[in-house]
């Protein structure tokens, strides 16, 4: 039985750019450690837009370019660029259908996944999203947040989304 660690769009964009927040700055400390001292598989994603974001669904909602392909602000942070072992999965949207059959064909095809762990930016948006898309993909599959290592929009929005991922059988640990 495997378990892996998914870091959840810690760019810079949204660590210290753009759409930065005090909060994703503080826990990015705790991400790397977490990352270093991990016994399974670790995966990141990354928001990935192209030139054209303003144009999108999402960039109507939001109109702040973030996350541009190729940019500074598009990148891992280095902190946690320097102990990636594999390539991020690219995601055009919140939630990653290519990292949920990435981590189905493990399963099914590898040995199979007990644990999948959560962790980074931003609580409200993308890791709710992602945890409750792994749900769909491994139902059987036990889904974590660490809490700790997580920042939301605002820390009121990162609360909400804890709460709502409680009431899908994600298990919240580290919750200050």
């Amino acid at each position: 039985m495997q378990e892996i660690l998914v870091v959840v769009d810690m760019q810079n964009d949204f660590v210290t750019g753009s759409l930065g927040t005090p909060e994703a700055r503080a826990i990015l400390p705790k991400v790397v450690e977490k990352v270093k001292s991990f016994p399974g598989r670790v995966l990141f994603t990354r928001d990935t837009h192209e030139k054209n974001y303003l144009e999108s669904r999402e960039g109507k909602a939001l109109p702040v370019p973030h996350c541009i392909r190729g940019s500074e602000g598009w990148e891992i942070c280095p902190e946690l660029e320097a102990v990636r072992k594999e390539e991020p999965v690219d995601k055009p949207t919140f939630g990653s259908t290519g990292l949920g059959e990435v981590l189905r064909a493990a399963d099914r095809y590898g040995e199979k996944i007990h644990k999948i762990t959560l962790v980074g930016v931003c609580t409200d948006i993308c890791v709710i999203s992602n945890a409750l898309l792994l749900r769909a993909f491994l139902p059987e599959a036990e889904i974590v947040v660490d809490a700790a290592c997580c920042a939301g929009v605002t820390p009121e929005a990162h609360r909400t989304a804890l709460e709502a991922m409680k009431a899908c059988q994600v298990v919240i640990e580290n919750e200050v």
